[in-house]
């Protein structure tokens, strides 16, 4: 939860100031911290990448519907 609070955080401030190398490496570091907690949950069975993969193509098909991201 918190390492999602400093994502949030690390994308507002890109989004106010702009993407410098600085700020992208930040969010990049915080979105690494993220992925060992997710290998961690995933590790210690209590998520299922096949599942997230199944969830992640759900979004993408929304996506493609409600925004420009997918082309």
């Amino acid at each position: 939860m918190e390492e999602c609070a400093e994502i949030i955080q690390a994308c507002s401030k890109i989004i106010r100031f702009g993407d410098t190398t600085e700020k992208l490496n930040n969010l990049e570091k915080e979105i690494g911290d993220l992925q060992c907690m997710i290998d961690l949950l995933h590790k210690n069975d209590y998520i299922s990448f096949t599942k997230v993969d199944e969830y992640a193509i759900e979004k993408q098909e929304k996506l493609k519907v409600y925004s420009n991201l997918f082309k």
